[in-house]
């Protein structure tokens, strides 16, 4: 009885299918991804148990450094850029539309009024390497109490978010707290990093 003969068949396999599609998703990848923007300060947020996130957008930050330094953020460029314009006619400072241009696109600040053209006239790796004073949030002269309002107005549906160092004195975020109670913002987060809950 003679053999039959079982008919080869090639080994290799066409990967060029493969390939298209994880470069697709490896180009979708890049350009989604969102980078985290440079921040002027380095705060050390204290740690707690509560696993509830951050929301993505609509969001204002106000930042408190250890030293007692005050800075602020919020979140849509467009938001920026209408913020920057009630801000110039509030304090009667005109911008040009490269200093709004130029606002919208950074990231937290934390200089009083009067120095933020100085602030916006450097460039990005400048801004990183000087130390911002501050936004003036006490009694006497509170830019801060400006800013959340003027973020309100622009942005109804935002919501606010503390990012305290654990260094911070308590003086300082009492101050915070009741600028944002004075402007009518009684609901708030705090940012603080999470840490496992303690075995008992």
């Amino acid at each position: 009885m003679p053999k039959v003969k079982v008919p080869r068949k090639s080994t290799s396999v066409d990967m060029t299918a493969m390939t298209d599609v994880a470069f697709l998703l490896l180009t979708f990848f890049m350009l989604a991804t969102q980078f985290k923007p440079d921040e002027p300060v380095t705060v050390n947020a204290p740690s707690s148990i509560a696993e509830v996130p951050l929301p993505d957008i609509d969001i204002m930050t106000i930042t408190i450094a250890g030293d007692g330094r005050v800075f602020f953020d919020l979140e849509g460029q467009q938001y920026k850029e209408e913020l920057i314009k009630k801000m110039s006619a509030l304090k009667q400072v005109p911008f040009s539309p490269e200093e709004i241009k130029s606002f919208s696109l950074m990231s937290s600040f934390g200089v009083p009024f009067g120095q933020l053209k100085q602030l916006l006239a450097l460039k990005t790796e400048e801004r990183a390497k000087i130390q911002q004073a501050g936004i003036p949030a006490d009694s006497l002269n509170n830019e801060l109490a400006d800013w959340i309002w003027q973020s309100r107005l622009v942005n109804n549906n935002v919501r606010v978010a503390i990012k305290g160092d654990q260094e911070t004195n308590y003086p300082i975020v009492k101050q915070v707290i009741a600028t944002l109670q004075d402007k009518k913002v009684n609901r708030f987060n705090f940012i603080t990093n999470l840490n496992t809950e303690p075995v008992e």
